[in-house]
């Protein structure tokens, strides 16, 4: 008999002996009215907000042990982190409701976004998304599908991150939830299929029965809307009619990314190297990380890092707006948007100088754009391969990857 899963709602995070309280910062990220409240519910897209796109289907449910239910079940796989360190955020699992079944507008179908907004920009194998973040701040995951491939983009309001993952892990194709759990403050994910609990940071499964595993990443980056909007005017935007009634625009952690601020329910000591919540790029490659301050590349506009033996190139360009700053996303101070790069276009090495309108290279005088396409000059068409990053906040950075170089 396959076993039940639902409807265990809140109780079951205030009995596991694991998790502690309630956090009104979270729960106000569940916000009112319909929609999903617990995992049964699948969000339905009810009003003319758009079109869906073709989904791969996820794998079915597995019978085995739930870590969501018991994270220190003892029949589960050795867990990468003690179940002790996990803290209830507040909301149940999916209380945060994840986006399930989305709906995308044409560019010139949204009227919601205003040109300095941060958006989500993801490309595969051609096909443009823009994912707007004063969407995805309440709903934190979509599972989506783009070209053929099935994908999660995530976003942690906590740590000021979003990256997006390939849902296939051999001959399983997940779907992923919001646990309402926390791990260094950081969003911990659950696949439905087994309801192993995921770190949103790093993409490892850390407890349950497919502990180890690790999904694949695709570059993700947060750039405004009017830049996104140049750069992929044939793209698809993730529409705001998503099956729940949530106050978009809106920013539900008002001040959040004030560097004079403690992270929320962050238990682990802070490297002192930096402020806690010191906005940083977070570069991985290898077990060889960096993070690079964004004061620095505020001001410089390109930097030039290495690592794991490879050259990389970060640019920051002005005019994209900081999501956790004002009560409302549009009000955000600008913090910038970057793209971290391999420096090479038509079998060349180039390096760059930020100019007014993008970035310039030395070797051609070639413009381009923030997401590394090039649109003006000899190398015009060119693009250059684009390197997963975080834009992120350090002690984030600093618990997950605690050996990394400071830059500069």
């Amino acid at each position: 008999m396959a076993k039940q899963r639902g409807s265990r709602g809140r109780e079951r995070l205030l009995t596991t002996g694991v998790l502690v309280g309630t956090a009104a910062l979270l729960i106000s990220a569940c916000g009112s009215g319909t929609g999903a409240s617990n995992r049964d519910e699948t969000p339905a897209a009810t009003a003319p907000g758009g079109a869906t796109v073709d989904q791969v289907a996820a794998t079915p449910v597995e019978e085995v042990p739930s870590a969501l239910d018991n994270p220190r079940d003892d029949t589960l796989p050795t867990p990468l982190i003690d179940p002790q360190e996990l803290r209830s955020g507040g909301p149940p699992p999916d209380g945060i409701p994840p986006i399930d079944e989305p709906r995308f507008l044409a560019t010139d179908q949204v009227d919601f976004l205003a040109d300095h907004e941060p958006v989500l920009a993801l490309e595969i194998g051609g096909e443009a998304r823009a994912y707007p973040v004063q969407i995805m701040i309440w709903h934190e995951i979509a599972n989506d599908t783009v070209d053929g491939t099935p994908i999660a983009v995530t976003y942690c309001p906590l740590c000021n991150s979003a990256v997006a993952y390939d849902r296939r892990l051999g001959d399983r194709v997940l779907s992923f939830g919001t646990s309402g759990l926390l791990y260094n403050s950081a969003l911990v994910m659950y696949d439905r299929q087994t309801e192993s609990l995921w770190s949103h940071f790093t993409g490892e499964a850390v407890v349950g029965e497919l502990t180890g595993s690790q999904l694949d990443t695709f570059p993700v980056s947060t750039v405004s809307w009017g830049d996104w909007r140049e750069a992929s005017p044939d793209g698809l935007v993730l529409s705001r009619d998503t099956g729940v009634e949530r106050d978009y625009g809106t920013n539900p952690y008002p001040g959040y990314d004030d560097v004079d601020t403690s992270p929320f329910l962050f238990d682990g000591e802070v490297d002192g190297r930096l402020a806690a919540k010191e906005r940083v790029i977070g570069i991985e490659r290898s077990g060889d990380a960096v993070a690079v301050r964004l004061d620095a590349a505020t001001e410089q506009g390109v930097v030039a890092v290495e690592v794991a033996g490879r050259p990389l190139v970060v640019w920051l360009e002005p005019g994209t707006a900081s999501a956790l700053d004002a009560d409302q996303v549009v009000d955000g101070r600008d913090v910038g948007a970057t793209g971290v790069f391999r420096p090479r276009a038509d079998g060349r090495a180039l390096t760059f100088v930020r100019a007014d309108d993008g970035f310039v290279d030395d070797q051609t005088g070639s413009r381009w754009n923030i997401l590394g396409r090039a649109v003006a000059g000899p190398l015009e068409g060119s693009r250059l391969r684009a390197v997963e990053h975080v834009d992120t906040f350090w002690f984030a950075w600093a618990a997950f990857r605690p050996d990394s170089q400071i830059v500069p």
